[in-house]
């Protein structure tokens, strides 16, 4: 089982984009009882959480991208998702979801978002 995010790329300020990060390989008995946050990291700082769901849909938002962003998922078809609205530079930086649990966790390889005019 592994998680691949998508979505990242090159847009400009104010703009939007929508991360993918779908559980491959995960069976509902695994994915479903999943916490799974999005965390960023910038060039030169260390790796930030930005948003949570939690395995029962309660979610949790970093102060600096509450309003903005939303961290919907999906569980019939194993998928999380970031979406990002009224970027800024600041919002730039490589994203990573994961998936963890009391026993397990899983990490993506992450995904570059480059806020840039």
């Amino acid at each position: 089982a592994r998680l691949v995010e998508s979505g990242g790329g090159l847009v400009q300020p104010g703009g939007s984009l929508r991360l993918s990060c779908p559980g491959s390989g995960f069976i509902s008995s695994v994915f479903n009882p999943m916490h799974m946050p999005w965390s960023r990291q910038a060039p030169g700082k260390e790796r930030e959480m930005v948003a949570t769901i939690s395995n029962n849909g309660n979610t949790n938002y970093a102060d600096s991208v509450k309003g903005r962003f939303t961290i919907p998922r999906d569980n019939a078809v194993k998928k999380m998702y970031l979406r990002m609205n009224s970027l800024t530079v600041e919002d730039s930086g490589v994203y990573y979801c994961n998936a963890y649990e009391s026993q397990n966790a899983y990490w993506g390889q992450g995904t570059q978002v480059i806020v840039a005019s």
